[in-house]
């Protein structure tokens, strides 16, 4: 039985179709990528994973049960850092054990926080305030936070999509470490290719809306650990890589669009040189149709 899973699931915000009849399944254990154009519907995505919001039919389930809500065993990861301003680094992490475990001792509550601040590695920053911390250190506040919960599920809505290269690159390497070392089921959400095959098991690309859906996945059989600069070089990456933007494109829709608009034209004729200079009138404003048609072409790969 997958661990979770969409069945036929679509959502709509008033009269946008923002998913269409949505299949997903993910085993435990297993790294999914979902990679998909910005304003594809990613984020309604991997919101009804995370319960926070209900699917217009179709099916959301974790584990065999319907996904009523938000639960401790989906741990979500923002893209925006989503971390009180005025706590330290292991009171915002610590926030996420008291709540799950009120029943534990001030002492067991403190050493399994400071455990999941070590883990991402930011124990001689445990008292600093977000302010005081760079992109990449608030994002490795969230992954602790969400670590904490012991989550079975690992949710990851784009988190890295706002930092620069390198600590990119440096919070990728977390991630991939963390997921060997806890065998973390994990579900990214993200828009770059190479992010997807250097971390998951599996890449899903997300077709464009309005209506997205999820095109067939491509698996990725390169082993762990995967080291970025020898992977350039690999003709298997390389083919995995043509293989997901190919799959990525073949999905990405060919918009359209047709416009049409009344051009008015001033009632003035064009001066004929042959004969004395004069001005010539017609009798009234002359009303044509325009019809123009633009076609956009799917984006591709640079």
């Amino acid at each position: 039985m997958p661990l979770l899973e969409l069945k036929q699931v679509s959502k709509r915000f008033g009269d946008a179709s923002v998913l269409n009849e949505v299949n997903l399944s993910v085993e435990e254990g297993e790294f999914v990528a979902i990679i998909g154009y910005s304003g594809s519907g990613k984020t309604t995505l991997v919101s009804i994973l995370a319960g926070l919001l209900a699917p217009d039919s179709g099916t959301a389930l974790f584990d065999g049960r319907a996904i009523e809500g938000p639960g401790p065993e989906r741990g979500l990861v923002f893209q925006n850092y989503s971390l009180l301003p005025w706590l330290t680094v292991v009171e915002n992490v610590a926030l996420a054990v008291d709540q799950l475990h009120p029943d534990w001792s001030d002492s067991q509550r403190s050493a399994h926080t400071d455990r999941y601040v070590s883990m991402v590695n930011l124990a001689a920053a445990r008292d600093k305030r977000p302010a005081e911390l760079s992109g990449g250190m608030r994002q490795r506040v969230s992954v602790a936070r969400a670590l904490a919960m012991s989550p079975r599920v690992l949710l990851l809505d784009e988190p890295l999509s706002a930092l620069d290269a390198l600590t990119r690159a440096t919070l990728q390497d977390e991630i991939a470490r963390l997921r060997r070392e806890q065998n973390q089921t994990i579900v990214l959400i993200t828009n770059d290719p190479d992010e997807a095959l250097l971390l998951a098991d599996r890449v899903i690309p997300l077709t464009r809306g309005p209506g997205a859906t999820l095109g067939p996945g491509v698996p990725i059989p390169l082993p762990h650990p995967r080291d970025r600069r020898s992977l350039t070089h690999d003709p298997m990456f390389q083919r995995l890589r043509r293989e997901v933007i190919a799959s990525l494109l073949s999905v990405a829709a060919r918009t359209t669009t047709s416009l049409s608009k009344d051009l008015i034209l001033p009632n003035l004729e064009p001066e004929d040189l042959e004969r004395p200079r004069s001005w010539s009138t017609r009798s009234g404003p002359v009303r044509l149709q325009e019809r123009r048609t633009v076609t956009v072409p799917a984006p591709t790969d640079d």
